[in-house]
């Protein structure tokens, strides 16, 4: 019996590869039901491989002959998520955009790997509730022992899967990463996050039994720079050896960073140490500077030295127009500086700018996209809300990436003041000039000139 079982999964196997192409070739098609855009759009990291119209059918087709084994990510806006693929393969993929990851299904050549990789997505967004509810609420050990119960039950299916359909070693290495660096990066949140809802004083000491796992960690993995899970945990991991590195040798108080300009170059610099591989290093790079530039409003002259501080540790970082953008856009939208005059276009078709709406009046600016229905119901909740507070100022809705006719459907569904909404199709343009991160902040404004540039919609104005 158990040989006839052992002939079987042989054959199986056998039968399994012999699916593939004989070409090198890597065929890539699909199905989008309820599309909401033209186009499929196929990227391998941070590069557009190829792109695909939707036909009458809304099928689209990729062949591709000349690109590396390895993980992919397609678009079809607002959407993406992962694809792994291989020479030979052919693989299509089923989805319907009203529930895009919970309907998605592969079949063909490496299925396999690629549905298991779309579970364990799924499995991930339902535990992270369980964790951040739960878990961080144990002591160390507890929790260590739940998480690894997590971690070893998806491995041993991911075994079972290898075993029975014959994955690369390829395949299993970056599904066995998306495992172990998921529950890699609770462990190095965990001493934060527990402080935090046990509401106490001081970090809880770890065993270096703990952190185990960081004698195996791979800062140099090229397969893995766009795994989320990996690319995740890196930022958790460089945040937590910078904070427990700065927390004894400089100086930090109550557990707080009270100087984040000195706490920032520090993680520049254990970056700098740990990472050889040039574009998780820039991409990480960046992650720092974002972070600081946009989360922590230090003053303009510590700006100015984080940024040289950035491009000397970072050399030719890919990312460094966008940063240098960003650093000019916030330094452009500092109080008492004028609003940029920005064209809009009102709801009547008239062309004209921030500057000019602001005159003679203090404005409250607030963004919107149709691109995310949950987000614009609930600003425009919050705007009526705050129109009765703030009689004195007038709320006017920029809209961006949405197209005309669509704009002006979601004003008159939602019977929104025409006279107080505008749009653009200069995205990029006003991103950088009025640094719109996250999409929830506003810049209140008094007859042109900016009060600040940094508020919250739903913070007190």
């Amino acid at each position: 019996m158990n040989r006839y079982l052992l002939l079987l999964l042989i054959f199986s196997c056998l039968a399994c590869e012999s699916n593939k192409s004989a070409s090198n070739n890597i065929y890539f098609t699909g199905e989008i039901v309820n599309p909401t855009d033209e186009y499929v759009v196929l990227f391998k990291g941070s590069a557009v491989i190829d792109s695909a119209k939707l036909d009458g059918n809304n099928r689209f087709s990729f062949n591709l002959d000349s690109t590396d084994d390895g993980l992919f990510h397609f678009n079809h806006a607002p959407e993406y998520q992962y694809v792994y693929l291989e020479k030979g393969d052919t693989l299509l993929v089923r989805l319907n955009t009203q529930d895009f990851d919970e309907s998605l299904v592969f079949s063909g050549t490496n299925e396999e790997v690629n549905n298991f990789l779309l579970e364990l997505f799924l499995a991930n967004e339902e535990e992270e509730r369980l964790i951040r509810s739960e878990y961080f609420n144990f002591e160390a050990d507890d929790f260590q022992k739940e998480i690894d119960a997590l971690a070893d039950s998806k491995i041993e299916a991911l075994n079972a899967i290898k075993l029975e359909s014959g994955l690369s070693e390829k395949a299993y290495e970056i599904a066995k990463a998306s495992i172990d660096y998921t529950y890699y990066g609770y462990k190095e949140i965990y001493p934060f996050e527990h402080k935090r809802k046990l509401r106490e004083n001081t970090l809880h000491e770890v065993t270096d039994d703990f952190y185990a796992y960081r004698k195996h960690i791979d800062y140099n993995n090229e397969s893995l720079i766009y795994l989320r899970p990996y690319y995740d945990f890196m930022k958790s991991h460089f945040g937590n050896l910078s904070y427990m590195t700065c927390s004894h040798s400089c100086g930090i108080k109550g557990n707080v960073v009270n100087n984040q300009l000195h706490f920032n170059k520090h993680k520049l610099h254990v970056i700098d140490s740990l990472v050889v591989e040039k574009e998780l290093r820039d991409n990480l790079f960046r992650n720092v500077a974002f972070n600081y530039l946009l989360k922590e409003h230090d003053a303009p002259e510590n700006n100015k030295v984080f940024l040289d501080e950035f491009e000397k540790v970072s050399q030719n970082n890919m990312h460094i127009e966008e940063i240098e953008n960003l650093y000019n856009g916030i330094r452009n939208i500092q109080p008492q500086n004028k609003i940029p005059a920005i064209p809009v276009v009102s709801f009547d078709g008239v062309t004209t700018t921030l500057t000019e709406i602001s005159k003679d009046k203090k404005v409250v600016f607030y963004f919107w996209s149709a691109t995310n229905k949950n987000h614009y119901k609930n600003i425009f909740k919050r705007v009526d809300k705050l129109e009765q507070l703030k009689k004195d100022h007038t709320f006017v809705g920029i809209n961006i990436k949405t197209e005309p006719n669509n704009w002006e459907g979601i004003i008159k569904n939602f019977n929104l003041d025409t006279s107080t909404q505008f749009r653009t199709d200069d995205f990029e343009g006003i991103t950088n000039q009025l640094v719109i991160y996250p999409m929830n902040k506003c810049i209140i404004t008094e007859d042109t000139l900016i009060v600040d540039a940094f508020s919250n919609i739903y913070e007190r104005l």
